[in-house]
């Protein structure tokens, strides 16, 4: 057994599995330079801790549109260009929750306002607090229940999901549609629980959504810790909330999404590989989504470092505003629909920096089996799990025109403990399971480049 686990995944790979020899080498060698050499961990820490957290419309995310060409081009890639889009500008502000139990004293709460959230213009608003735990629970309240109150939704994420972007799935309709739900009855804000997996008092932001012709009303996370302390005191008597918030909506702006390519040597037909470069106002950004930025320029840097003669134009696609408003994919599909580009195949990756399990697929089921009969290759690196059926936000676009679509599935237990929240920083990732990701990735797309 020792001989056999001190063998290399080049000699596993052929004997065990019986693939192509060429492929399992290819393989083997993009993992080691990647290990080895990979710029993934200190582009990352570059991004995380000279630019930090990097909103849409911001100033640090200028910044990081600056570092990504320049990134782009460190890797070699043999284009750099930045594509305009038109994003909106959302500010946080100051902001402040208290609440004012029987004992009349206001308590101060961590919380943070819901992007997109608008505030109170400064002033405070108050009212009695309504607890709900779930949406059934709330509609069966009449208006006049509502009218004037402060709803806080406690619906918490379930801990029953193994997968767990299906907890995170179950619980987002609270956090998009809390404040409009509030508005239609009346009501003066809304509170919800964060959507965390952690038993902590961390509150996570992220993004809500206004109905149109319905008053918007302000929307504000809690963490976990609080919102069960709340609970218990709402069962023994009335408490009462304070809201003073200044976020905003300030209008739109140009921006832009940075593209870096190698040029195919057989024809011009195109695959990405893609992450978001911004991130929201809290924390650095590191998982969501710098981790899936700097594996997109991994992919180039390999292929160019390798010396690997891709067929088809391989490009690397950092997308602007997918946390609020999703504009720098929405633009990259337009455009290519207007140069009537032909698309191969395109993956994202923003699903943190863990150790990669798998590779989702939406696609046709000849696509789909095609992809899957490489699990040999893939499973000494631990990549095993071709089962999920979906694709990242940014290039649903492109999946929409008929392009097959991936998402890189790393392991998800500790993404959403802290996913949009100060805790989302470069000390979270470790470098070897960020650059396992970026070897998967490029191993993959290497694949679909000499197959399709």
């Amino acid at each position: 057994m020792k001989k056999i686990l001190g063998t290399s995944l080049l000699i596993f790979g052929m004997a065990v599995f019986g693939q192509s020899k060429e492929d399992s080498i290819q393989f083997s060698k993009i993992s080691i330079e990647i290990l080895n050499h990979g710029k993934g961990y200190e582009d990352l820490r570059d991004l995380t801790k000279n630019i930090g957290h990097r909103l849409s419309g911001s100033k640090a995310y200028d910044q990081s549109v600056k570092w990504a060409e320049q990134k782009l081009r460190e890797a070699g890639a043999d284009k750099v260009w930045l594509q305009e889009v038109m994003v909106p500008v959302w500010e946080r502000g100051k902001e402040s929750l208290h609440i004012k139990a029987a004992d009349g004293k206001w308590k101060s709460l961590k919380m943070l306002s819901l992007g997109n959230s608008e505030g109170t213009g400064g002033k405070d608003v108050s009212g009695e607090i309504i607890m709900v735990k779930s949406m059934e629970e709330y509609e069966k309240l009449p208006a006049e229940k509502v009218k004037d109150k402060i709803v806080f939704f406690n619906y918490p994420f379930s801990q029953s999901f193994v997968e767990t972007f299906r907890g995170y799935g179950d619980a987002a309709k609270y956090r998009v549609n809390a404040a409009t739900l509030t508005a239609k009855k009346g009501g003066k804000f809304a509170i919800i629980r964060s959507l965390s997996s952690a038993f902590d008092d961390v509150p996570h932001t992220g993004a809500m959504r206004y109905e149109d012709k319905i008053t918007k009303v302000p929307a504000a996370a809690i963490g976990n810790t609080t919102a069960d302390e709340l609970e218990a005191l709402l069962k023994k008597q009335k408490v009462t909330a304070k809201l003073n918030s200044n976020c905003g909506m300030k209008g739109e702006k140009l921006s832009h999404s940075v593209i870096g390519e190698i040029t195919g040597k057989k024809d011009n037909s195109v695959i990405v590989v893609g992450g978001h470069l911004d991130s929201w106002d809290v924390g650095e950004g590191a998982h969501d989504d710098g981790a899936g930025i700097v594996q997109s320029i991994e992919v180039l840097r390999t292929f160019k470092k390798l010396g690997i003669q891709n067929n088809h134009t391989i490009r690397a696609v950092c997308f602007a505003n997918e946390e609020n408003g999703l504009k720098g994919g929405l633009q990259y599909g337009k455009t290519v629909k207007e140069k009537n580009e032909k698309h191969l195949f395109a993956i994202e990756s923003d699903a943190g920096g863990f150790t990669p399990r798998g590779i989702a697929l939406e696609m046709d089921d000849a696509k789909r089996n095609q992809i899957k009969s490489w699990t040999k290759l893939f499973f000494p690196y631990g990549v095993y799990n071709f089962e999920g059926v979906y694709s990242g936000a940014d290039i649903s676009p492109l999946q929409q025109m008929g392009v097959p679509t991936a998402e890189l599935v790393p392991d998800s237990q500790r993404y959403f403990d802290i996913h949009h929240t100060e805790e989302d920083t470069f000390e979270k990732v470790n470098r070897r399971e960020l650059l396992l990701g970026a070897s998967a990735m490029t191993q993959l797309i290497y694949m679909i480049d000499k197959n399709w």
